[in-house]
């Protein structure tokens, strides 16, 4: 073999060592460092006061959930529109309350998210439509929140604040905007997420179906429902509305609609009934 090609065959080698540890060993050694790295008391003070019920936490709890608000904030930028400029309590709210969701699931979920847009107030978003006669015309719709399968979330801050205000109305943009994300990982947004088990996908099929059928009757009668009718509109809408319920309002979907509450239960992996007080 002649000095070109041993050159040759030892730069390919190089080569392939390099991409081999950024592929298979950087990312390991990268989470590692940034869960190394303090949770500031600053930021402390900010979880505390969005989620009281963080107080309730076991410490392995406080501490997965710290790990994980490092993480989001690490690998997702969050942008400010309409002159809005993003500060550490714009950050941590949102980014506090997406890392719930996640909170005792495996792995890293918002692996494809990439941004979070975060607007003043509500925002409108220009769409085009076309109807049934093929015409396209163009439609502005005002919006407090956005999932894109671009991996992208539009959220409103003050809805934000709304929501983090009362955590128990069963109102939540962020619960409502990251359950879509969730929903998106199984390649497309439907209300059918990516399941632990293959038997799993059964059993969530037939309970979702029920309630989402159960949910558009009450809607069509005008009768009133424990979650948000808007959930009516299809499967998609009816998880991330399902999952605010079940968060913001578990005691109330345990009693009036157990069979669901199991299957988000099995979903997220928590209990929120032990964070929230039991009400007289």
């Amino acid at each position: 073999m002649d000095t070109t090609s041993i050159v040759a065959l030892s730069a390919l080698l190089l080569l392939v060592i390099v991409v081999t540890f950024y592929v298979v060993y950087w990312p390991g050694i990268r989470i590692r460092r940034i869960e190394r790295q303090a949770f500031p008391t600053a930021w402390q003070a900010i979880i505390e006061r969005r989620l009281p019920f963080y107080r309730k936490f076991t410490a392995e709890q406080q501490l997965r959930l710290q790990n994980l608000i490092k993480r989001f904030l690490a690998d997702h930028s969050f942008v400010g529109c309409a002159g809005l400029d993003i500060t550490d309590e714009i950050r941590l709210t949102i980014a506090a309350q997406a890392c719930l969701l996640i909170l005792n699931k495996p792995g890293y979920a918002y692996r494809s998210l990439q941004s979070i847009l975060v607007y003043p107030s509500t925002f409108v978003a220009i769409r085009e439509v076309r109807d049934d006669l093929g015409l396209v015309s163009t439609s502005h719709m005002a919006l407090l929140g956005e999932s894109w399968d671009q991996g992208k979330v539009v959220l409103a801050w003050d809805n934000v604040e709304q929501g983090v205000c009362n955590l128990e109305d069963g109102r939540n943009v962020v619960l409502h905007e990251f359950a879509h994300q969730l929903d998106s990982e199984s390649g497309s947004v439907n209300g059918a997420p990516v399941l632990q088990t293959r038997g799993a996908y059964k059993s969530w099929a037939h309970v979702f179906h029920k309630e989402f059928e159960q949910l558009n009757r009450r809607k069509s009668h005008h009768h009133a429902s424990l979650m948000d009718q808007y959930g009516a509109s299809n499967p998609a809408e009816f998880l991330a509305v399902a999952t605010e319920t079940f968060f913001e309002r578990p005691r109330e979907m345990a009693a009036h609609h157990e069979e669901l509450y199991r299957e988000l239960s099995t979903f997220y992996n928590v209990e929120p009934q032990d964070w929230h007080q039991e009400k007289p």
